[in-house]
């Protein structure tokens, strides 16, 4: 049975929108968002990429419904999916859209509707294939990262800090997480000697991660706390080395 082109073209995971502008618009049409928990809204701002299937339909005298699959693909690994439901059998034959979190709800919806029960009907295996994402390494917590990533760039006192083109590219961050790292201690200095090394990794909109290592030390003339940023993790050893060593 083919499916109608209005209802069954403008979904695929070939489209180009991103995982944001396709959930706007699913939201955008459906009648019923207004009754999605906040938590699932929340979860899927870092959804790092989507796709979308037709997964049932049902054709009877002029009327019709179609229920598709939306999946996104999360920061932290996980996937979430809303089930959409698609129908014109409201007395004006308007098409309608509702959307839920799970399958019971979606029968439960489906069930309501004023379709006869000897309607032909076709179900479609569930089959899902996201964008080849790599899953993150870190676990990201949105959040005002591109703000954190200017102000830890700012405060960078190194004169090989990063430049221009990895704080444009930070402006892009949603999310990030800060680690200690520890390992590999520097060579001894002067007594009281301090250093601790921080990762901070960020994820990007486009789903890329990129991490800063942060160099806190006191490795002064005058002992006062300084702040050192570098692109690597061995770039950041070899200039706690360094300090280690030129400090009597």
């Amino acid at each position: 049975m083919s499916v109608p082109y209005e209802t069954a073209a403008y979904e695929s995971h070939e489209s180009p929108e991103s995982p944001e502008e396709h959930l706007a618009r699913l939201l955008g049409r459906a009648l019923n968002s207004f009754e999605l928990p906040d938590e699932v809204i929340w979860r899927l701002d870092c959804a790092l990429a989507h796709d979308s299937s037709l997964h049932s339909a049902h054709h009877s005298a002029g009327r019709h419904r179609e229920t598709y699959r939306h999946t996104w693909l999360l920061a932290d690994g996980s996937a979430l999916t809303l089930w959409e439901l698609a129908h014109n059998t409201a007395p004006d034959s308007a098409p309608q859209h509702e959307v839920y979190v799970d399958e019971e709800e979606l029968r439960a919806a489906t069930a309501r509707l004023p379709l006869p029960p000897d309607a032909p009907d076709f179900e479609l295996p569930v089959t899902v294939q996201l964008s080849p994402v790599t899953a993150p390494r870190h676990t990201y917590v949105p959040d005002d990262s591109a703000d954190h990533a200017r102000r830890l760039l700012r405060r960078a006192e190194n004169g090989d800090r990063p430049g221009p083109a990895t704080a444009t590219l930070l402006t892009t961050a949603f999310a990030h997480q800060i680690t200690q790292a520890f390992g590999r201690p520097c060579r001894a200095g002067r007594a009281g000697l301090g250093f601790s090394l921080y990762e901070h990794a960020f994820l990007l909109r486009d789903g890329r991660e990129i991490s800063l290592w942060e160099v806190e030390h006191t490795a002064t003339p005058d002992g006062r706390h300084m702040c050192e940023v570098y692109v690597s993790e061995d770039d950041a050893r070899e200039a706690m080395e360094r300090r280690a060593a030129r400090t009597p």
